[in-house]
């Protein structure tokens, strides 16, 4: 009971994590390599304007998110913009940018030293036997409010029926007036958003590290991959895959191994299924 209780909430929590990276590539196309990056940068943001500033969490988680938001679109709209299409230049540009803002929080400060977020909802309760924190279960509910938030934005504003439509068929949807650039900024906006979002309510559950930047951007990468590239769907189910998997390593083996375990997760659906398992991607014997 408490691998199914915790294989349960830490799917979720992934699968909310991971979400930024899908939908940013569902519709830009435009594997954002700076995800792990905006991720870490949100959580110490929040920080800062708790300790240094003394803004009372609400307000700094807010600010935060919008910070984020604005480094999502400007790193669109004064870099991707100019080299969208090349499949390479965008990976080597957002891996880089990510990577600067990574190490430029190293630099300012995020090492040796312990920071973190208090816990929005203290306290903990039993579930089956099972004791769980509260915090764990809040993250939860918001990843299940942002999940539906997210379909009902898509299937019934304006906008999000824009962004489908240019993730079903770009060509077509510019034939039909829709911007291009635009709804690639607004991915970008979003895709931050969820990281935020997703950093401010796990990381009071830990420190606030550098290197959950390098970690949040492989699971990301893992479960785009096994789920397959653009799939809302598929990255949900690589999510539960991936979640129940990490559990069952640390029960079993060791924390340590979570992420081999990923990364071999990666490779084993290269090799085996390279479009993931709801993937639309041309399979090798295709291609040749």
């Amino acid at each position: 009971m408490q691998i199914f209780i915790y294989g349960l909430i830490n799917s979720i929590s992934l699968s909310l994590v991971a979400l930024g990276f899908t939908l940013v590539y569902s519709i830009s196309r435009i594997p954002n390599f700076a995800h792990g990056a905006l991720y870490v940068a949100t959580g110490y943001f929040a920080w800062i304007l708790m300790n240094l500033f003394h803004f009372n969490y609400f307000i700094s988680a807010i600010l935060s998110v919008f910070l984020s938001c604005f480094i999502g679109a400007m790193i669109y709209r004064l870099v991707l913009i100019k080299i969208r299409g090349m499949e390479i230049s965008e990976v080597i540009a957002t891996y880089a940018i990510g990577l600067a803002i990574i190490e430029g929080l190293r630099w300012g400060g995020l090492r040796g030293a312990t920071y973190t977020l208090p816990v929005i909802v203290p306290g903990s309760i039993e579930i089956f036997g099972v004791i769980v924190d509260y915090q764990r279960l809040f993250a939860v509910f918001v990843g299940l409010v942002i999940f539906l938030f997210f379909y009902i934005f898509i299937k019934f504003t304006k906008t999000g029926l824009a962004l489908k439509g240019i993730a079903q068929d770009e060509r077509a949807a510019m034939m039909l007036g829709i911007d291009s650039d635009k709804m690639a900024i607004v991915s970008f906006i979003l895709g931050s958003a969820i990281a935020g979002i997703s950093a401010l309510i796990i990381f009071p559950l830990g420190n606030i590290v550098v290197e959950a930047g390098y970690n949040v951007l492989v699971f990301s990468i893992a479960v785009s991959i096994i789920g397959g590239l653009g799939s809302w769907l598929g990255a949900v189910i690589a999510s539960f895959i991936i979640g129940y998997a990490q559990i069952l390593t640390e029960v079993f083996l060791s924390t340590h191994y979570q992420m081999v375990i990923a990364l071999l997760a990666i490779i084993i659906t290269l090799l085996i299924r390279p479009s993931g398992l709801f993937g639309k991607q041309k399979e090798l014997e295709e291609r040749v």
